[in-house]
C-alpha cells in the first residue's frame, strides 16, 4: 500500500486520467473529490462490499444452465 500526505487543495494523480484532490479536512473527517473517465467505476467500500455480495448471492441461487452439444 502506497501512503501519501496531501493537504487540501492538494492533489494525487493515478495514471494519465485519475485526479483525486483533497476537498476538505474537517477534524479526522477528510473530503476527496475525484477526477475519472466515465467508464471508471468509484464506489465507497461499503457500497462496493454490498454489490460484491449481491452478485455472489444472485449467482448461488441461479439454475445451472444445461451443456449445449452443438
Amino acid at each position: 500500500m502506497l501512503i501519501l500526505s496531501r493537504r487540501h487543495n492538494e492533489k494525487i494523480v493515478i495514471g494519465d486520467d485519475i485526479v483525486i484532490s483533497v476537498v476538505e479536512v474537517r477534524g479526522d473527517i477528510v473530503k476527496l473529490g475525484i477526477e475519472a473517465p466515465r467508464n471508471v467505476k468509484v464506489y465507497r467500500e461499503e457500497v462496493f462490499e454490498a454489490i460484491r455480495a449481491e452478485n455472489a448471492a444472485a449467482m448461488a441461487s441461479a439454475p445451472a444452465l444445461p451443456d449445449l452439444d452443438l
